[in-house]
């Protein structure tokens, strides 16, 4: 996803998030006059709180992830198959159960396609006895090329495959038209996560090169290749050309400066080392206009493949699909896939059982078929309704607070209201589903079915062009746990499943409800405010449409924030980077404000009750450090300092030291390591 990825702010990345573990509920307890009328329990706690999980030993000051935490943090290991774990990857291992469920009864239907695509990805001695015959014809055709011109054709092809290329494109809206699609292209090349990996002179990343190099090497092996040690270092010389090009991640956070339409002819002209019109003829793709993320890394990657001999295209292509396919494949082809890219990179010492990467396959590859079924079961009317008055609620209160800002001009602040009031915001699941009728799935083939599901995404992509806009489109499916803002639709997105327990439980403490789930909520509304989200006006378009000076006061904020953040360690050496975290920073800062002003607009003017000795603030901040409970892998810590736009969970949870209720409810003292004097904490919403 090119250009769709740089303006869709989502609220957690990677492929493994975090989850909770529930504690046995008990009764709720409440003092003061304000108390609520009784409830059924809460899955968590007593009021939907661990309190358990806590170290009451370290002082909120000190480090509130801890206080909130602690407990967890040291009585909960991280499972053998995960990266990381915590709040997200237990509500994700959920999901990827009530899938599996859903899925292994739907196998025994041999006319149903979601049943058809687990039962064949599970059918691993079918897969083994057919060795690489299945993709053997691709390869084939990988090696019949013998130019760059035949190359450029290749690329095209690979991509209707879901094989990647030295860019990537997808259709999305046209940021500065957004009632309409475009091809939208970007930076790739890389079989490593980022142009730091071959650019880096880190111990760690050297050695992580290192290990790369002889992963492709192994991969060549695998299949047959000769002399493969010296076409893997090839290979890796080749990407290093490309890394160089590669923008920054911070560079390329820039909505105005990623956005550069042209038509093909004077892309060729930016990059007349590669035959892009050859490319899009090859993959069925008839345009005239493009729009290019990173003009120069285009130039500097069609430069490198002018240079670089056809061998070693090839052979980047040969690797690139032997992996990108590797779990429909020879086990030893997915272990040493896993290897690599889950052990070296990720830190995971055990790979995911195969029932459950079948489900996150049929998930993927059949999505709305299986959504369809997991929504009825799953998400029951009265939570999208209390989901749809949170919602409203949260939104209700940025209005407020851009009413009362004193750095926005108020015509500015009439746009605002404007852009708020446009808002579509998507709570479960879609309302209209995808048709998959043309879709072949068949029980003996998982890697057809793999290989079909890749070209039928494809094409439902390249579709898009000249139609209509799918305003009904979701990029998310409802067992995600998960949320998106997506600011060329004007759209806040709330699959069904992140609304759950410790996010949101209809039975538990409203305090802790908008510390997690509200805070979530206004999360994803302020990216829409964000320092990028800020650049698409109250239509979706990429537009100028502050004042000069309302700009400049933003930036002063934001770059106060920028320090805060480039000052925390996530590894010994290895900093946050404040830059490339901005975007999250300022909607984790901006959530958790909009929450607590629509926590106290429920409120209704009285008191928040205290429960079980925690008053309102206190029980509002731990719901929102509840959420964060995450426990990372060197390895994919690593990997996140260098990559991901969010800053770890630790650092997440201390955002509430700019937040004046946080210091009303525990108090902490000057001198403490989260302690800012109100002069020093930053507001901007």
């Amino acid at each position: 996803m090119m250009r769709r990825s740089l303006v869709l702010s989502v609220l957690f990345a990677g492929t493994a998030l975090s989850g909770c573990a529930t504690v046995p509920s008990g009764t709720e307890t409440v003092s003061g006059p304000e108390a609520p009328a009784p409830r059924s329990a809460p899955e968590i706690g007593t009021f939907g709180f661990d309190t358990a999980g806590m170290n009451k030993s370290v002082a909120p000051g000190t480090d509130f992830y801890d206080f909130a935490n602690g407990m967890w943090d040291q009585n909960t290991p991280i499972p053998a198959d995960k990266s990381n774990y915590g709040m997200f990857t237990a509500l994700d291992d959920l999901s990827t159960q009530r899938t599996r469920g859903i899925l292994s009864e739907a196998a025994n239907d041999p006319n149903s396609k979601i049943g058809n695509a687990y039962a064949a990805y599970l059918d691993t001695a079918t897969i083994e006895g057919k060795g690489l015959a299945p993709i053997q014809p691709w390869l084939t055709r990988i090696k019949s090329v013998n130019d760059k011109a035949g190359y450029a054709a290749l690329v095209g092809e690979a991509a209707k495959n879901g094989v990647g290329g030295p860019v990537s494109a997808f259709v999305g809206l046209d940021d500065k038209a957004p009632d309409s699609y475009a091809l939208q292209m970007g930076q790739s090349g890389l079989g490593m996560p980022d142009r730091d990996y071959y650019l880096s002179t880190d111990a760690k990343i050297v050695s992580t090169r290192t290990a790369y190099q002889q992963h492709l090497t192994n991969v060549m092996t695998l299949a047959g290749e000769a002399n493969a040690s010296a076409r893997a270092k090839a290979i890796v010389d080749f990407e290093t050309q490309i890394a160089r090009a590669h923008w920054t991640r911070v560079e390329s956070r820039d909505a105005n400066k990623t956005y550069n339409k042209m038509t093909v002819a004077q892309l060729q002209t930016l990059a007349p080392g590669f035959d892009f019109s050859r490319m899009f003829q090859a993959a069925g793709v008839n345009v005239a206009d493009v729009i290019v993320a990173q003009p120069t890394a285009f130039t500097g990657t069609a430069k490198a493949i002018a240079s670089a001999p056809i061998g070693v295209l090839r052979d980047q292509m040969l690797v690139r699909s032997l992996d990108g396919f590797a779990d429909v494949l020879p086990s030893a082809f997915d272990k040493e896939q896993f290897s690599f890219y889950g052990t070296t990179l990720g830190g995971t010492p055990q790979q995911e059982e195969r029932a459950k990467r079948a489900a996150n396959f049929a998930s993927n590859a059949v999505a709305d078929e299986v959504s369809k079924v997991y929504a009825e079961k799953y998400f029951p009317p009265a939570t999208k309704a209390r989901a749809d008055e949170l919602v409203r609620n949260v939104t209700e209160a940025m209005g407020r607070r851009i009413d009362g800002l004193d750095w926005m001009a108020p015509e500015t602040k009439a746009k605002a209201r404007q852009k708020l009031a446009a808002f579509t915001p998507k709570i479960g699941y879609p309302d209209q589903w995808r048709d998959y009728s043309d879709l072949q799935m068949r029980r003996d083939d998982a890697f057809g079915n793999n290989l079909r599901a890749n070209n039928w995404a494809f094409q439902d992509n390249i579709s898009k062009l000249g139609g209509p806009v799918r305003k009904w489109e979701w990029f998310m499916t409802p067992m995600t746990v998960n949320a998106y803002a997506y600011p060329p639709a004007n759209e806040i997105v709330f699959p069904a499943a992140i609304l759950q327990p410790p996010f949101f439980d209809p039975n538990a403490d409203d305090a802790v409800n908008y510390g997690g789930i509200g805070a979530v909520i206004g999360h994803e509304i302020s990216h829409h405010f964000d320092d990028q989200g800020a650049k698409y006006d109250p239509t979706g378009k990429l537009a100028d449409w502050w004042t000069a000076e309302d700009t400049k006061r933003f930036n002063e904020r934001t770059a106060q924030l920028v320090a805060q953040y480039d000052a925390y360690e996530g590894l010994p050496g290895v900093k946050v980077q404040g830059e490339l975290t901005l975007g999250e920073n300022i909607a984790d800062l901006a959530g958790l404000t909009v929450a607590w002003d629509a926590y106290q607009h429920s409120l209704d003017g009285r008191q928040g009750p205290v429960i079980d000795g925690f008053n309102a603030e206190q029980r509002f901040y731990l719901g929102w450090a509840q959420v964060w409970r995450r426990k990372y892998r060197e390895e994919n810590l690593r990997q996140r300092l260098l990559t991901d736009p969010h800053s770890p969970s630790r650092q997440r949870a201390w955002v509430v030291r700019n937040l004046d209720p946080w210091y009303t409810g525990f108090e902490p003292k000057p001198g403490e390591t989260l302690y800012l004097a109100p002069n020093q904490r930053v507001r901007i919403w």
